[in-house]
């Protein structure tokens, strides 16, 4: 499904995000973030654009970009559509969730005594918090995320 002009004239304007606008810190354990990984950024935002009205706002690492709604809104957690990348040389496939955790180190020890498998040790994204990859049990990498605006 194609937008027509009249169509894409008749949308609220999208609001320009330079800087990323803060938002609340979420609560532990709660699902904060999704990333989607693909291999032809246009082709999947015109896809999502087209499915589900979202919008792109590059931020960060080239390749990177945040999901907004029609109306330039966050759609509940926070959303990117990132270039497909590795985790310790295993190809992400599908969706990446993003849980908020107090502490990274705590969780990537907690996910290995539990059989997971540490991915990405924690590093830190500025103003954003510190940010560790473990693989679960059955093959799925989960992001643990502990938000701080201050992180540097």
């Amino acid at each position: 499904m194609t937008d027509s002009p009249a169509a894409r004239r008749s949308r609220p304007p999208i609001r320009t995000v330079t800087v990323m606008e803060p938002v609340p810190t979420p609560a532990r354990g709660q699902l904060a973030h999704f990333a989607i990984n693909c291999d032809d950024l246009g082709a999947s935002r015109r896809f999502y654009e087209a499915v589900f009205g979202w919008r792109f706002e590059p931020w960060g690492p080239p390749d990177f970009f945040h999901v907004l709604t029609a109306d330039g809104a966050r759609p509940g957690p926070i959303g990117a559509l990132q270039k497909r990348r590795a985790l310790a040389d295993r190809r992400v496939d599908g969706f990446e969730c993003t849980i908020a955790v107090g502490d990274t180190e705590a969780a990537a020890a907690a996910a290995i005594a539990a059989g997971g498998v540490l991915l990405m040790e924690t590093t830190t994204i500025t103003g954003v918090g510190d940010l560790a990859f473990v693989l679960d049990p059955s093959g799925n990498p989960v992001g643990a995320m502990r938000y701080d605006a201050a992180a540097d």
